[in-house]
Parts: structure tokens; sequence; C-alpha cells
């Protein structure tokens, strides 16, 4: 089975990305060919942007069934509009009238289940895309990216996971910032999350947010604080006062932010950069046995 890890932040900006596709660099150079990495921000995925060399390999759609009303055989009794909890359909007996708003559906199919009369049918509808590339001729990388205008992003994070390798040696999610439903989907089978903070009182706010949701939801993490240099400490007292562990700290350094700015982050990279993410590794290899 491939050791998971979930790389996750509070916000956006504090580096999130930056550490998982380094992670992934590292390790598909260094120590496994046989290495995912799966871009779960499926808004804005962009994972791909840093390997200029990637061949694409597959693409497929990610879909959601959303019921369709035949009003043939509907009788407007409106059972089908109490038992939907997201408000997605709408019946109106004296016109005649029924119709599911497919940006408000879930596909929970409880409306399949109060139709008597067999007038309700699921099609699927397309939510995004799922494509996968070859990076170095060896590691995968899988990205997720939900159509403009969706709000299914758990969904398509969901299908686009389902794209895991089960022999791979290592699996990195790419989570989407935040502490809502798409966050807590990408983590929930993870076997280790990586949270990134920066040194600022917003990344510290963000930060405790995302530590209390990990503590809930019972899966063990580690902190790796980016842009180390900048700020305050204030981060540093919050994670020794929790009793966390940090994986690491990576120095702010301006060109490799520069770098980074053009898509080409694994150009030059500073030694003492490399060194960290190396020590951050050592440690996880660690924990995966």
């Amino acid at each position: 089975m491939p050791f998971k890890i979930a790389v996750a932040s509070g916000k956006g900006g504090t580096g999130k990305t930056t550490v998982a596709v380094s992670l992934f660099h590292f390790l598909l150079k260094e120590h496994t060919p046989n290495i995912q990495i799966i871009d779960c921000d499926v808004e804005e995925p962009n994972d791909l942007l840093f390997f200029h060399e990637a061949e694409a390999e597959s693409e497929h759609d990610a879909t959601q069934l959303i019921p369709v009303i035949d009003n043939d055989k509907c009788t407007y009794c409106r059972k089908c509009v109490g038992y939907c909890e997201f408000n997605a359909i709408v019946v109106i007996p004296p016109v005649n009238f029924a119709e599911v708003n497919s940006s408000l559906c879930h596909s929970c199919g409880a409306c399949i289940v109060a139709c008597e009369f067999g007038a309700i049918t699921e099609h699927p509808e397309v939510i995004g895309t799922i494509c996968n590339y070859r990076i170095d001729g060896h590691g995968i990388l899988t990205e997720g990216r939900l159509k403009v205008g969706s709000a299914m992003q758990t969904m398509v994070i969901k299908q686009v996971k389902q794209h895991a390798l089960k022999d791979a040696d290592v699996i990195i999610y790419d989570a989407p910032p935040g502490t809502s439903c798409p966050v807590v989907e990408t983590v929930a089978d993870a076997d280790y999350v990586i949270l990134v903070t920066e040194p600022t009182p917003f990344g510290l706010y963000d930060l405790t947010l995302t530590v209390d949701l990990l503590k809930e939801i019972r899966i063990p993490f580690g902190v790796i604080i980016n842009k180390a240099g900048v700020g305050d400490r204030k981060v540093h007292e919050f994670l020794l006062h929790e009793e966390i562990e940090i994986l690491g700290e990576i120095p702010f350094h301006r060109s490799y932010a520069s770098q980074y700015a053009k898509g080409e982050i694994f150009k030059n990279i500073p030694g003492e950069i490399e060194t960290q993410y190396e020590q951050i590794i050592q440690k996880l290899i660690v924990r995966s046995t």
C-alpha cells in the first residue's frame, strides 16, 4: 500500500504547492520513481506549471449524476421537493412544471427514492476533467480541474483521488487551501498531513483552524514553516505550546521566490533549501515504516 501524504494549509499563499511539488521532485529524483502527486486544488490546479517536460497520458471526464424529471410520468405531487435537502427541485402543479436545478443538486438520490411513479432518472453531466501526466519518464502527476461555474469541488476531488495508483510507494495530495469540505475530502484517507504555514499573524490564525480540524478528524500531522526568517516567532510559540512537530523551516530566499514566479522552481535551488527538504523527507521515511 502506498504511503499517502496530504499537503495542506489554512490559507492560500503560504507555499503549500511549493512544498508539495518540491517533495515530489526530491522523492522522485533521490528516492523512488514509483511516486504520484495528485493536484486536488481543482478550482485552480497549478502543479503542472512546474513540470515543463510533462507528457500527457490520458484525460477523463469527471461527471455528476443529475436527476431528470419525465413530465409524462410526473404527477406533480411535490414529494421529491420535500425530500430534497438542497432545494434543487422546483415543481409547480398548476402549470405542470417540474425541473431540477443542476447547480444546486448534490446527486444524493433522495428524489429518486421519493418518486413512486418512476418519473425521475439520473443522467451524467460533466463537471470537470481529470488528466494524467508522466514526469521524467517515471512519476505520475494527476490533475483535477473543475468546470467553470460548477460548485462541485468535493465531487471532482473524490473522483480524481480514484486515479491514485495502488502500487505506488508514495502518493502526495496537494490539497486546496482552507478548512472546508474539499480539504476534508482530500485529507480523509491520508496517512499523514503536512501543514504549511508562514510566520505571520495571518499564517498563525489559519494554522490554528487547520490544526483544530485535523485533531477533530484524528489524522497525524506535522508543520513546515515556509518563508522562515520573516515575520515573528508566534507560530513557533504556538507549535511549542501545542507540542506539534516542526518538520522543517524553509528559509525565505528572494532568488528562490523569483524562480517560483517563473515556474522554474527546480533550477538553481539554494543549498540550504535543498538540505531542508532532504531532512523533511528523512522524517517522512521514518513515519512511513
